[in-house]
């Protein structure tokens, strides 16, 4: 989904390798992934989903409002940035 985001064209696996992503991401695009990914996530609560989408952005290689995804973290743990709380309504 990140990729996705990026907006990078399609490329052929098989043909293309260690293509760099470089791009870079808001905030909110990160929350809207991590946002559609609660569901599927392991976390406890979304500031933990929020983590999982920064460390794969990470390792895709992009950026997130300019700042490297550990920085975010960091200020994740800290406290500086607040993530508001999003639960996942199971259809029934």
């Amino acid at each position: 989904m990140i990729i996705k985001a990026l907006k990078e064209p399609e490329r052929d696996r098989k043909k293309v390798k260690n293509v760099a992503h470089d791009g870079n991401l808001t905030l909110d695009q990160i929350t809207d992934i991590a946002k559609a990914l609660r569901a599927k996530s392991g976390a406890r609560e979304m500031s933990g989903t929020m983590k999982e989408v920064l460390g794969t952005a990470r390792s895709v290689g992009c950026t997130v409002n300019g700042m490297a995804p550990q920085d975010i973290i960091g200020q994740i743990n800290s406290g500086e940035l607040t993530i508001e709380p999003y639960e996942v309504v199971e259809a029934s």
